[in-house]
């Protein structure tokens, strides 16, 4: 009986720390927008919790708010605590080679990526992962939405009357459609392949369905220039998606090269979504 309470236990445990895990990414944006990295890095030594506070110009009464702030990350490795000097027995807090990878002015910060990650544009749909179907379905009583993936990916889910689950593989076929939608797909697949991809939906879109189209929601790179943030994180991205599969970010010019090569006529780009555009392509 012991053994099954503590086993028990430890599987609560594990559970509750998965759940909570997102505290630690949002501790994170909290330190880069408060400039928590650049504040310790320019004190040259170890800094208290007091001169922390008075640094960040905050209400003194709120100091074990950034207190309890600096334990979770000193606790996540992010920071360190120090002796002040070894005459004094008060510690402060200085920077992990993590942390550094925080500061603004460094040329390596990942800050720009950590924030465009945690942006609410990106966060936000993972609360309607088992809505967004029917929450289409439903506000569009006459269409009829079909979601194409893998087969181990579809395996047991059901649709209902004006939405189902196909398995299959795009590279081979693809389901026959008025609009295909493809969201976060040709981003992760070369340039050869992508053109596999889109010759497959034309397909599907002209020879059954005149008028159709496909919908892009994807990165293109360099349309925002003007914001050096937001053209970074991108640049992470596509240095992302180098890393992990053969894939790349590409910017208007590269797309409508791959457009006009797939045999469509046109296409057109609103940059409604943040670091991502909605792109519609006219066969």
């Amino acid at each position: 009986m012991g053994e099954q309470s503590s086993e028990l236990l430890n599987a609560q445990a594990h559970i509750w720390n998965h759940l909570f895990n997102f505290i630690n990414s949002m501790s994170l944006k909290c330190t880069i927008q408060l400039g928590i990295p650049n504040v310790v890095h320019g004190h040259g030594r170890p800094m208290t919790l007091s001169e922390l506070v008075d640094a960040l110009s905050n209400n003194r009464a709120k100091a074990h708010c950034v207190c309890r702030l600096m334990r979770i990350l000193v606790h996540s490795d992010f920071f360190v605590m120090q002796k002040i000097s070894k005459n004094d027995d008060e510690d402060g807090y200085f920077l992990t080679p993590a942390s550094r990878l925080l500061m603004k002015d460094n040329p390596s910060s990942l800050a720009p990526f950590l924030l465009g990650m945690l942006d609410p544009i990106l966060t936000e749909p993972w609360h309607y992962m088992t809505e967004c179907r029917k929450a289409i379905a439903d506000a569009f009583p006459d269409l009829k939405c079909t979601v194409f993936n893998l087969p181990h990916v579809v395996a047991g889910l059901e649709g209902n009357k004006n939405s189902s689950y196909v398995a299959g593989d795009m590279f081979e076929a693809i389901p026959t459609a008025d609009v295909v939608l493809l969201m976060w797909i040709l981003h992760d697949w070369s340039d050869e392949e992508s053109l596999r991809i889109l010759k497959k939906c034309k397909e599907v879109i002209s020879i059954e369905n005149m008028g159709g189209k496909i919908i892009i929601i994807d990165m293109v790179l360099e349309n925002q220039k003007e914001d050096d943030n937001s053209t970074e994180t991108q640049l992470f991205l596509d240095m992302l998606m180098m890393v992990l599969v053969t894939g790349r970010q590409r910017n208007e010019k590269e797309r409508a090269k791959l457009f006009f090569d797939a045999g469509f006529s046109d296409y057109k780009i609103s940059p409604i979504l943040g670091l991502r555009s909605l792109i519609e392509v006219y066969p």
